[in-house]
């Protein structure tokens, strides 16, 4: 981002203004989320929260249940940053930008208890499910955390258990009537930090002027998990505003995915 960018944006953030439109400083970007988009995925969705697009989707595998936790199933998060959504994104391995997406959006659920791992399990020790969810970055318009998690948690929400064969084998295109057990609705909210401003859901010119980012990932009435990106700071009275109204937003994305199918 050119200085003059920043400046126009950090000018605006004083007058508690945003980049485009009229959208207040806690507002979130129209969130609009499009069920089942891919015909193979145990669950998928399409969620386009202002300009950012991304797609969801979670796959069922059999697997060994981990030493540490025999008696229960797993969670994989991966997404991947293609250049396709955005220039800056490079062709390869995935980066640390990568990484950490991945991570953060795996963290919330995770916490959270989202799903109802002992249920996954099919013999302690030996076989279990692993729940595997893969999102693609469509484009990139800017707070592709929240993006991500939401379109992970509506594809989960979506999900159905694949059939299996009377040799424990997934028969692949063929679902029973059970869903994945997702017990819980854990949602992110981040965070950005302009000048001394504190912006939600800011779009990609907003991300790119901010000096600090906070995610703040909640159920019901719980904080799941924290992640702070950047390299300024937030004071103590800053995180507990961004708590509060974390919990304010997540009730009203919440609404937005409750009525999906």
């Amino acid at each position: 981002m050119n200085e003059d960018s920043k400046k126009f944006i950090l000018e605006l953030a004083k007058d508690n203004k945003r980049n485009y439109g009229s959208r207040g400083l806690d507002d979130f970007r129209n969130l609009i989320i499009e069920a089942n988009v891919s015909k193979n995925a145990e669950g998928s969705a399409k969620v386009m929260l202002g300009k950012t697009i991304v797609i969801a989707g979670v796959k069922m595998e059999i697997g060994t249940p981990y030493p540490d936790t025999p008696n229960q199933g797993n969670l994989i998060c991966s997404g991947e940053m293609n250049a396709i959504a955005d220039n800056e994104f490079e062709p390869g391995r995935p980066g640390e930008d990568a990484i950490e997406l991945s991570r953060v959006v795996d963290r919330g659920i995770r916490e959270s208890g989202a799903i109802d791992f002992e249920k996954l399990c099919i013999a302690p020790g030996e076989k279990a499910w692993n729940v595997l969810v893969d999102f693609y970055i469509l484009n990139n318009d800017g707070n592709l955390i929240d993006a991500c998690g939401i379109a992970a948690i509506a594809a989960l929400k979506l999900a159905r258990m694949p059939k299996v064969d009377e040799e424990g084998k997934i028969i692949h295109g063929e679902w029973s009537e059970q869903k994945v057990p997702f017990i819980k609705t854990p949602i992110p909210t981040t965070f950005f930090k302009i000048g001394d401003k504190i912006f939600a859901d800011a779009d990609k010119e907003e991300q790119e002027a901010s000096e600090a980012r906070l995610t703040v990932t909640t159920s019901s009435n719980e904080i799941n998990a924290l992640q702070k990106g950047g390299s300024g700071a937030f004071t103590i009275k800053e995180i507990e505003e961004c708590l509060a109204k974390s919990f304010k937003i997540k009730d009203k994305i919440v609404d937005v995915i409750s009525k999906i199918k």
